[in-house]
C-alpha cells in the first residue's frame, strides 16, 4: 500500500511551475506494468508490502466479488493493476475497482479515465489517513457510488454510499452489509475477520440462493 516518498523530479513541463508536482498525464506516462503507485494531489506514493491479515482479507473479497460479478454478468472487477485517472493530479490504483457494463466500453487500454462505480480499499497503518482523506475526497468528487474501507488489523470496517454529492456512511451496525451498486451483492460482517475467513464457495452459494 502507499508509502510517501519524495517524487523523482517531474518531467520538464511540470518543473516550469516551480511546484515539483506531477500531472496525471505525466504520471501515467511514467507508470508501467509491475509498478504500483498512486498519484495523490500531484505527489507520488509507492505501494508497500502488506501483512498477511491484509492480504488474506483482500484475497477473500477479491475472489468473492469477482465470482459474483462474473456469475451475474454485471461488469468488470480489477485489482490494483488498473490506473484510475481522477482529474489533473490524481491517479489511483484501487485495491478493488468495479466498473458496470455501461462503463466498460469507456475504459482505455492504458487506464480508466472515469471513476469506478464501486471501490474497496483495505487499510494499512501507512495508508489509512490517505484512504480516508484525500483519496476519499477524490472518490466523492468524481462520482464513485460506493466506497468500502476494510480494516484488517482492528475490524473497524466502514461503508459509504452516494447521497447526492456526498459519500455517506451506512451499515454501522448489523451483520449484513448490502451493496446498492453491485446488484444483489452483500456480505456478512462476520465474514470480514481475517483470522476466521469462511470459504468463498460457501459464501457465494449463500449469495446466489
Amino acid at each position: 500500500m502507499p508509502t510517501a516518498i519524495f517524487p523523482a523530479q517531474p518531467p520538464a513541463a511540470s518543473s516550469a511551475t516551480g511546484l515539483g508536482l506531477w500531472t496525471a498525464d505525466q504520471f501515467l506516462d511514467w507508470l508501467e506494468p509491475g509498478l504500483h503507485a498512486d498519484l495523490i494531489d500531484g505527489e507520488k506514493f509507492m505501494h508497500s508490502p502488506v501483512n498477511l491479515r491484509h492480504a488474506d482479507l483482500l484475497n477473500f473479497m477479491d475472489c468473492l466479488l469477482r465470482c459474483y460479478v462474473e456469475q451475474q454478468g454485471l461488469g468488470k472487477l480489477y485489482r490494483e493493476v488498473v490506473a484510475v485517472r481522477l482529474g489533473s493530479r490524481n491517479v489511483f490504483l484501487p485495491d478493488l475497482a468495479f466498473f458496470t457494463n455501461e462503463q466498460v466500453p469507456r475504459l482505455l487500454d492504458t487506464h480508466a479515465p472515469l471513476a469506478p462505480a464501486f471501490v474497496l480499499e483495505a487499510l494499512s497503518p501507512r495508508t489509512f489517513d490517505r484512504d480516508l482523506g484525500p483519496k476519499f475526497a477524490a472518490y466523492e468528487e468524481h462520482g464513485v457510488n460506493e466506497y468500502w474501507v476494510l480494516d484488517p488489523d482492528h475490524g473497524r470496517h466502514q461503508f459509504f454510499r452516494r447521497d447526492g454529492e456526498l459519500l455517506v456512511e451506512f451499515a454501522r451496525t448489523g451483520d449484513k452489509i448490502k451493496s446498492s451498486t453491485v446488484r444483489g451483492f452483500w456480505v456478512k460482517r462476520s465474514w470480514l475477520n481475517p483470522d476466521k475467513l469462511p470459504s468463498v464457495r460457501s459464501c457465494l452459494a449463500e449469495l446466489l440462493r
